[in-house]
C-alpha cells in the first residue's frame, strides 16, 4: 500500500467502489495494465463529475487528483480532500504551482489522474487535448496509461441536475512511453501534440463485450 494511502483515502476509495458497483454496475477492463511501481499518469476522457473517483479506484495504489481550489472550502469534505490526495488548482488560469506539484509527485514515484481535455465534454464525445498533460509528460517522461470511461455521461452529464443509474465501465489501455527525443525543444505546440497523442490512444479503446 502506498505511503500516501491515508485511512481517509482508503475509506472513501472503498466506499466509492461499493457505490459504483451497487448503483452503476461498475466494471474495470484490463486493470492488469496499471503499473505496480514508479510514477505514472492515468489519462482519461472526461464526461462527468463522477470521473475522477471512478478512474482513481481502478488503481490498487493511491493516486493523486487535481480539483478546483474552491472545493477546499466545502463544509465537512473540504478539510478531508488533502488526505484524499487532492491537489487544489486555480481554474481561473494556468496554475503552475499545481502542475509543479503534479510533476513532483510523479517524480517521487506516485500516480496522478489527469484529464487531457481539461474539462468535461459537453456532449460525451472526445474533445481535443489541452497543453497541460503534454507539459507534465515533457517534464517527467512518465509512462501514461490511457483510460476511457464509458457511461458516466449517460449517468451524470454536464449540466444535469439528476443522476441516472446507467452502467459505467472503464477500459485501461497499454501504457504509452516517451523519450527525450519526443520532448526536444518543447514548446506549447509540442505539449499539445503530446496531449493529442494521448487522446488518440484513448480514442482507440473500445468497450469489450462482457461474457
Amino acid at each position: 500500500m502506498s505511503t500516501h494511502m491515508t485511512f481517509t483515502y482508503w475509506f472513501f476509495a472503498t466506499l466509492a467502489r461499493i457505490l459504483a458497483r451497487l448503483f452503476f454496475r461498475f466494471h474495470i477492463i484490463h486493470r492488469e495494465r496499471l503499473p505496480e511501481t514508479g510514477g505514472f499518469i492515468l489519462a482519461a476522457n472526461h464526461q462527468s463529475y463522477f470521473d475522477p473517483p471512478l478512474v482513481g479506484i481502478c488503481s490498487r495504489r493511491a493516486v493523486h487528483y487535481l480539483a478546483r481550489k474552491s472545493l477546499m472550502d466545502w463544509p465537512f469534505f473540504g478539510p478531508m480532500f488533502p488526505k484524499m490526495n487532492v491537489i487544489p488548482v486555480d481554474r481561473g488560469g494556468n496554475d503552475m504551482s499545481a502542475l509543479k506539484t503534479v510533476i513532483r509527485k510523479i517524480r517521487s514515484g506516485e500516480g496522478v489522474v489527469l484529464f487531457p481535455e481539461g474539462t468535461r465534454s459537453p456532449d460525451g464525445q472526445l474533445q481535443p487535448a489541452q497543453a497541460g498533460v503534454g507539459l507534465v509528460i515533457a517534464k517527467t517522461l512518465a509512462p501514461v496509461v490511457p483510460v476511457r470511461i464509458f457511461g458516466s455521461y449517460e449517468a451524470f452529464p454536464r449540466g444535469s441536475k439528476g443522476v441516472k443509474l446507467h452502467p459505467i465501465s472503464v477500459v485501461i489501455g497499454e501504457p504509452l512511453t516517451f523519450t527525450s527525443e519526443d520532448v526536444a525543444n518543447a514548446d506549447r505546440e509540442t505539449y499539445r501534440r503530446l496531449g493529442q497523442r494521448v487522446m488518440d490512444a484513448i480514442g482507440t479503446l473500445q468497450l469489450e463485450v462482457r461474457k
